[in-house]
């Protein structure tokens, strides 16, 4: 029986790759598709067993439109963007990749992490444009030795547990809370684990976010958390932005409890209007802001090998599952 994949978004000019990795049983197929799978026709999606996904989103509405899927792949490490409750009704089987970008993410926290920390943003900062400030140390908060500090991880998969080891290389006290690791993780990696998420804030000069976005991380760091953080704290975040409520962390930045924050990602992307009040101010370079805040546009996994191991990676797991019937990158239903 010839099974069929398709990656609807148009992603590569050929599927030579693709068809090596699947083999000659599998018809691959292509769609052109900019921002949605209900750009593609009934009948297309009607052949269906196999769909790749990087940047589309797989809801319930559009997944009723496959009557032959069997597996979705979501080529990246992050999976709330498929209606897995949907997809368990119908015993779709849903993957990711958690095994691409681990290295450039991490680096890419750290970054971020010592951008602020030893005052990079803040020279950046001060000495361009027309009206430079005086040639010399600006005292600030934001400036610390990694020794005196503890670099706070919330979330220690592959992403998290390498930017501990990076830390760690840095100088930093690295410290973690993770509830599903099992006892003895932290002595393998070296580390300190702390039971709750308080005790984690309470103690974390730097947060770090390296968690999934699922019901129970939606939201989970709001106001009360970050004021749970040291005077002073930075926090980093290269995870997914629903996790941050970002309206608080424009508080406690503007009241200065918060001496800086380093974001990849946000609530909504691209922004919309109303485009959040810490956004606006970023954008508007307000000065109270100087030195104290960078955003990026959800790019801490990009380098051109990251980009390959998606396309390599993803197509391996399809071949797995789909082809071979294995479990390779299987997301269980009750990872929520």
């Amino acid at each position: 029986m010839t099974l069929t994949v398709l990656e609807p978004e148009g992603l590569y000019a050929d599927t030579a790759l693709e068809q090596g990795i699947l083999g000659p049983g599998v018809r691959i197929l292509q769609g052109n598709a900019k921002s949605s799978l209900a750009e593609l026709p009934d009948s297309l999606l009607a052949e269906v067993d196999g769909l790749m996904t990087l940047r589309m989103a797989v809801p319930a509405e559009q997944i009723a439109r496959f009557p032959k899927l069997k597996v979705v792949v979501r080529m990246g490490v992050g999976y709330d963007r498929v209606d897995r409750a949907a997809c368990a009704e119908r015993g779709i089987t849903v993957c990711n990749l958690p095994d691409y970008g681990t290295q450039e993410v991490a680096e890419f926290a750290l970054l971020l992490a010592l951008s602020l920390r030893r005052g990079l943003m803040l020279y950046h900062d001060t000495q361009r444009g027309p009206d430079p400030a005086p040639w010399g140390v600006r005292p600030s908060p934001l400036v610390r030795r990694q020794e005196v500090q503890t670099f706070g991880i919330l979330g220690l998969g592959r992403i998290g547990t390498a930017a501990a080891l990076r830390a760690k290389a840095l100088g930093y006290r690295v410290v973690f809370h993770d509830p599903y690791l099992p006892n003895g993780y932290d002595r393998a990696v070296g580390i300190q684990r702390a039971r709750t998420l308080e005790e984690l804030l309470r103690q974390s000069d730097v947060l770090s976010i390296h968690a999934p976005l699922t019901r129970g991380t939606r939201g989970l760091i709001g106001e009360r958390e970050l004021r749970l953080l040291p005077p002073n704290a930075v926090v980093v975040n290269t995870a997914r932005g629903p996790i941050l409520d970002i309206d608080a962390l424009e508080r406690c930045l503007r009241d200065g409890h918060l001496a800086g924050a380093g974001l990849d990602v946000i609530p909504e992307e691209p922004p919309r209007e109303p485009v959040p009040a810490l956004l606006r101010a970023y954008r508007a370079r307000e000065e109270w802001l100087t030195g104290r805040l960078v955003i990026t546009p959800h790019i801490a996994f990009h380098s051109p090998e990251a980009w390959q191991d998606i396309r390599v990676k993803g197509v391996e797991t399809m071949r797995d599952v789909l082809v071979e019937g294995k479990r390779t990158n299987v997301i269980p239903p009750e990872s929520d």
